[in-house]
């Protein structure tokens, strides 16, 4: 099982993350906004992801982290 933790507080919602996905797993959230008052990056197809870390590697801000189970 993989799980992709984002810190919304790091995200500026560049969106590189959602390029970056092969699976679709990341979205920008169209409903929430960051402190900074960015939409951040969140899973929306998350039982999709398949632990390659693409989106961790591209994010510049390292805001996005991978989980193993």
């Amino acid at each position: 099982m993989v799980k992709v933790m984002i810190n919304e507080l790091l995200c500026k919602g560049c969106g590189l993350c959602v390029r970056a996905c092969p699976k679709g797993v990341l979205a920008l959230s169209k409903a929430k906004l960051n402190a900074k008052g960015y939409h951040p990056a969140e899973p929306v197809n998350p039982e999709a992801c398949i632990g390659c870390a693409s989106c961790a590697r591209t994010c510049p801000d390292v805001a996005i982290r991978i989980e193993r189970e």
